[in-house]
């Protein structure tokens, strides 16, 4: 049995005027220790799946099982990191990065010590924890979110594009730390991207999203050559530039199509 499972997700938003059809016979699995990602033009739907796996959103349709059990019977089992670091400006780094432990009532001197030690595998050290968000660059505060999302140790990791707001250095570096982190505690990870280069440069596999109605239009597998590499490294490797004009090219024939 799959890690996760994704079985004949179909949502449509109602409204009194409307109906929208976000999202149309979606399925999928994904492997214990696999990073995916969902690839596709804005207002595909890919958000929404991430919402819907995550079991902030009931799919119109449909069901997601994560390890076998519904999705809604796992919720402390899924971190989730967003493009904005969500940081409470007026609450220090460590009372931020400790949030969720207290919201989950996981919080005790040994969870609070695994935290503080995580920031500082993140090279944020030297008192930084007694510091306000404001103190910090963009980078140091995704750094911060993203070691707030795994100090209650998920099983599975949202990544509702994390890096989109932060400048292209910063992303590039930013891409290498999480690659790393994620490889050290054998996590699993989906990454929501229309950002082609990043998708190959961190997944394992690739779902490639149509225009609303999201439907899956093409799987991806990632060759072992780019996967062994660092983010970085990969985007520089002489395969890489193969697969991601295969990528672009199948992006600009279903748009074509719909056009």
């Amino acid at each position: 049995m799959s890690f996760l499972q994704v079985q004949n997700i179909h949502h449509t938003y109602f409204t009194k005027a409307s109906a929208t059809t976000a999202l149309s016979n979606i399925s999928l699995t994904v492997e214990k220790g696999e990073f995916v990602s969902l690839l596709g033009p804005s207002g595909c739907g890919k958000t929404t799946m991430l919402s819907i796996i995550s079991s902030l959103l009931e799919p119109t349709e449909g069901t997601v099982l994560l390890e076998g059990q519904p999705v809604s019977s796992s919720k402390n089992k899924i971190g989730y990191m967003l493009q904005q670091d969500y940081l409470f400006p007026w609450k220090t780094i460590e009372e931020n990065i400790l949030l969720g432990l207290k919201l989950s009532k996981q919080l005790n001197q040994k969870t609070k010590t695994h935290a503080l030690d995580l920031l500082k595998q993140m090279g944020l050290n030297n008192g930084v924890e007694k510091q306000l968000p404001k103190q910090l660059s963009g980078g140091m505060r995704q750094r911060v979110a993203l070691v707030r999302t795994l100090a209650t140790e998920p099983k599975l990791l949202m990544l509702d594009e994390p890096f989109s707001a932060l400048d292209y250095q910063t992303k590039l570096k930013l891409e290498d730390l999480l690659s790393d982190t994620i490889k050290a505690f054998g996590k699993t990870a989906i990454l929501v991207t229309h950002d082609i280069g990043e998708a190959i440069a961190m997944s394992d596999r690739i779902f490639l999203l149509t225009s609303r109605p999201g439907t899956i239009y093409k799987t991806f597998e990632i060759p072992d050559s780019l996967r062994r590499l660092s983010p970085f490294d990969a985007r520089n490797h002489e395969a890489y530039p193969a697969v991601f004009q295969m990528i672009w090219k199948e992006l600009e024939s279903f748009e074509q199509q719909n056009e």
